[in-house]
């Protein structure tokens, strides 16, 4: 346990940054920090976002969209640094008043559509193009329901577990572990259902496992939090690892995991992607276009 006990105050004070890695992005309030417009590209569908689990789900979507033959989901992917602080800026916040990445503009129509938080994007896209989301009854409340549950437990993996085990300046042995405890939780419950299912919602690939590969998949392939898949004996899930190395076989996986990752080997970035040809550039190479 730590050495010292914290006595917390009658009433919370911010003090400025409270360490870790992302301590600069972190404040109290909301609201634009800078006036900064958003870049416009050519493409109906407008993405500002990072390539973080979050960000991966709506890439990974547009790209099966587009591998699935649906033309309309052309798109442009403008990086937004999140440990620079580009979702403070006051264009960004317009279409996200909660300043998270990823956000959308859908330009396609009379008047723009903003669309913000990943599982309303991926659920907006489904429905704007009849795809990967079953029609009605049980097939469709399964695939919205896993949805749900992964936007809901997500935090838990994410800002809980990722953050105390892997960000936090100060290893804390309670919240790891109470963190950690949920995780390995969390994990057996898909591994559960993914021992009854091919995909997470049934027999069909749907937004239900877009949404939840780029956390769970990337926790058991051992591609976020260090050593975390060790950590958490990620090797015990074998249906989870069975799930997450099947999908990370299908090309738009690969192509959408990729748009807007700036960390990592430099084959597996792409900071912005504006057309279909950009995965045949390298990342230092890419320059973006000028905005329309």
């Amino acid at each position: 346990m730590a050495d010292t006990e914290y006595t917390p105050p009658k009433v919370w004070t911010w003090e400025g940054e409270n360490g870790g890695q992302f301590a600069s992005i972190n404040r109290p309030v909301a609201g634009p920090s800078h006036d900064k417009e958003l870049p416009v590209g050519r493409h109906p569908l407008q993405l500002y976002s990072m390539g973080t689990p979050n960000g991966q789900k709506v890439t990974i979507m547009l790209e099966e969209l587009l591998a699935a033959g649906h033309a309309g989901a052309e798109y442009d992917a403008w990086l937004i640094s999140i440990l620079e602080g580009d979702q403070f800026g006051s264009g960004f916040v317009d279409i996200n008043p909660n300043s998270k990445i990823p956000a959308l503009v859908d330009r396609s129509g009379p008047e723009p559509v903003r669309v913000f938080e990943s599982g309303a994007i991926l659920l907006y896209l489904a429905e704007k193009f009849g795809a990967f989301l079953p029609n009605g009854g049980s097939p469709r409340a399964e695939a919205l329901s896993w949805l749900m549950w992964q936007m809901g437990s997500a935090p838990f993996l994410g800002g809980g577990f990722g953050h105390f085990y892997a960000y936090a300046p100060v290893k804390i042995e309670y919240a790891i572990n109470r963190y950690a405890m949920e995780a390995k939780r969390q994990l057996d419950v898909l591994d559960r259902r993914l021992a009854e299912s091919e995909y997470v919602a049934g027999a069909e690939y749907t937004i239900a496992d877009i949404a939840i590969w780029p956390w769970y998949g990337s926790v058991v392939r051992g591609r976020i939090y260090d050593d975390a898949a060790t950590f958490l004996s990620a090797h015990e899930y074998v249906h989870v690892k069975r799930w997450a190395d099947q999908l990370a076989e299908r090309p738009a996986v690969q192509r959408g995991w990729r748009v807007n990752r700036t960390y990592g080997p430099e084959d597996e970035q792409l900071r912005e992607r504006h057309e279909a040809s950009d995965f045949n550039v390298g990342a230092a190479d890419r320059l973006s276009p000028e905005p329309v």
